[in-house]
């Protein structure tokens, strides 16, 4: 499964870069991801573990996923594996490109996960992605 989704915001890449780069500032621009902790950077990239929390009604489950991080020397990419519970894998690409005085912001996600649960995955990468959009929008603008 593949999306791509393309967005521009009023700041420029090394700006946009160092905030993408950064593990703690994935807390709210993923609407999922509640905290993010074992931050260990090495000169190859980061890993970590983010807390996805999903809300069932009253319950709610806390889903612990493993990021590995990589940026480019360029400051212009950052590739994201993600390692999920029950089989579910995640490479998430983020190109950044000069547009005038912001950034064209280009994601790439491609996703596996078992059949059973591929229709919940492929919906919640789809809507993290569009939330993802906006609140970098804001948060390039404040």
């Amino acid at each position: 499964m593949e999306l791509a989704h393309s967005f521009t915001v009023a700041a420029p890449p090394a700006q946009v870069y160092a905030h993408l780069i950064d593990p703690r500032s994935y807390i709210g621009l993923s609407p999922l991801v509640v905290t993010v902790r074992d931050i260990t950077e090495t000169d190859e990239a980061i890993s970590y573990v983010a807390v996805e929390r999903f809300d069932f009604g009253p319950f709610h489950w806390n889903n612990p996923i493993k990021v590995r991080m990589t940026g480019s020397a360029d400051g212009r990419t950052i590739v994201s594996a993600v390692r999920s519970p029950g089989f579910v894998t995640l490479t998430l690409i983020v190109t950044l490109t000069p547009a005038g005085d912001g950034t064209t912001v280009h994601e790439s996600i491609a996703l596996t996960a078992p059949a059973p649960l591929r229709n919940f995955v492929l919906g919640q990468a789809r809507s993290v992605q569009q939330h993802r959009a906006t609140e970098l929008t804001r948060r390039m603008t404040a």
